[in-house]
């Protein structure tokens, strides 16, 4: 477990980069709470037992020390993805592939910028990826998100891939499109499958 936790190349049980914007309607103060605790590697700012923020409509996030654009956590995960649907993408296809999902997933541009920059080294150096994204059901269940006040539109997105050799089919994953309206919350991360 320990090296599980302080070598992010040798576990796949790990929800790396999960990060929070928060969108209000006007400034509102914010509390973000994570359901398990215990779970969490690392965390920024530091989470304890919560996170309190004032929240802008552009994004900004303020505490009593600094500015924020999100708030940002890893953790382990006990997912255990079937891949019975998915997407099996060429790595130099990678970041079309990315653009067009995630604009269906509800990410607006600087989102899908901060994502792709991410995760693009780690998906487009393999020949082939099989990637599938998590239903937002299984992710509150794995790490459920206590915001105050409650959000109107809650989009979270956790990307989970393996490397592949060679190209295979598999059902095409039917994704839905959120529609943001109101006090808009967005989460997004992935895992490795090894």
């Amino acid at each position: 477990k320990y090296k599980a936790i302080n070598n992010p190349h040798c576990d796949s049980n790990i929800s790396y980069k999960p990060i929070i914007y928060l969108y209000p309607k006007e400034k509102t103060d914010v509390i973000v709470k994570l359901g398990y605790k215990e779970k969490l590697t690392t965390t920024y700012p530091k989470y304890n037992n919560e996170w309190k923020v004032t929240a802008y409509p552009n994004g900004d996030l303020k505490d009593n020390k600094n500015t924020y654009y999100g708030l940002y956590w890893e953790g382990i995960n006990s997912f255990n993805p079937k891949f019975e649907d998915g997407f099996v993408v060429k790595g130099n296809d990678t970041i079309s592939f990315l653009e067009e999902k995630l604009t269906i997933l509800g990410l607006n541009d600087r989102e899908k910028n901060e994502f792709i920059v991410y995760w693009l080294p780690k998906l487009e150096k393999n020949k082939y990826n099989l990637i599938r994204f998590e239903t937002i059901e299984n992710i509150n269940k794995e790490m459920p998100l206590d915001i105050s006040p409650r959000p109107d539109t809650l989009i979270r997105v956790l990307m989970e891939f393996k490397s592949m050799d060679k190209k295979n089919n598999i059902k095409k994953q039917i994704l839905d499109t959120p529609l943001r309206e109101g006090f808009t919350v967005v989460e997004w991360g992935g895992s490795e499958i090894k």
